[in-house]
């Protein structure tokens, strides 16, 4: 994500979400909780727009995505999404659902770790967000629930078919995608849909701790390994052996490689400096 900005100030308050910033860890806070934070039109493009300028302004080194009240995401409101829909042509349809798409691609490609915090339920939309999710940390209450296909939509919705298989498996992701069934914690962190399982009431906390250990640590070693993740999911092996003997160099050029080196010699942790 490119640091430089045209003429758009940086947005001052944003109705559909709660930002936090505290020392490089934002949390965004799905703050919806009388509707279990179904999402709106208005809440896809705050997403959208509030991990485009994060991204461009490099202060921030970890995010936490968690949702207010009973539960993460209940997925797209029936009301102002659903019933919405039906009364919108195939042009305006195309732009919503690409709408959505740019949401998990840019909780994918922003240059920082993100950290579901999962309690309750995680459907439809909301299971895709904690899917696109580096991280997704879960207490017991936790469920998740692909449904589009309930709702007689394709179960490959925002990136669903692309990314579940990469996490649980063809088999896995198939009958999550086409039953449409819930997966509770313990099936979720069978299966690896989990990062890990909390005590009951304790995932926020947890992806607090771990959102703070990555803010800490070195950023653009993390930033560049989240990319490459990302991006050789679909490549030859020697195309991926390319890009990472490019990228380490690259690294190897740069500030923190040279501060671990002189924190060992020294006997103390280092002091990233995300450069």
């Amino acid at each position: 994500m490119s640091p430089f900005t045209g003429s758009t100030p940086r947005t001052a308050r944003w109705h559909h979400l709660r930002l936090d910033i505290d020392r490089g860890v934002a949390t965004v806070t799905l703050a919806r909780p009388a509707k279990l934070n179904a999402l709106t039109f208005g809440a896809y493009a705050d997403l959208r727009d509030l991990l485009a300028e994060l991204s461009r302004e490099r202060s921030v080194r970890a995010l936490v995505l968690d949702g207010e009240g009973r539960g993460f995401c209940s997925g797209g409101d029936v009301d102002e999404i659903i019933g919405a829909t039906l009364a919108l042509d195939t042009a305006q349809l195309l732009d919503f659902n690409r709408m959505t798409g740019q949401v998990v691609r840019a909780l994918r490609e922003c240059p920082f770790p993100v950290v579901a915090a999962l309690h309750g339920v995680a459907a439809g939309a909301g299971a895709v967000l904690a899917l696109a999710a580096d991280f997704r940390i879960a207490d017991p209450t936790t469920r998740f629930a692909f449904l589009f296909t309930r709702v007689g939509l394709s179960g490959g919705d925002m990136g669903a078919a692309y990314l579940l298989p990469r996490v649980v498996g063809l088999g896995h992701a198939t009958r999550l995608l086409m039953l449409g069934e819930p997966v509770l914690a313990p099936e979720a962190e069978r299966i690896g849909l989990l990062s890990e399982l909390t005590e009951e009431g304790g995932a926020g906390e947890r992806a607090a701790e771990l959102a703070r250990r990555l803010a800490d640590g070195p950023a653009l070693a993390l930033a560049q390994t989240k990319a490459l993740l990302t991006s050789e999911l679909d490549m030859p092996l020697a195309a991926s052996i390319e890009l990472d003997a490019a990228t380490q160099a690259l690294l190897m050029n740069g500030e923190d490689y040279a501060e671990f080196h002189a924190a060992f010699t020294e006997k103390r942790p280092p002091k990233w400096r995300g450069c």
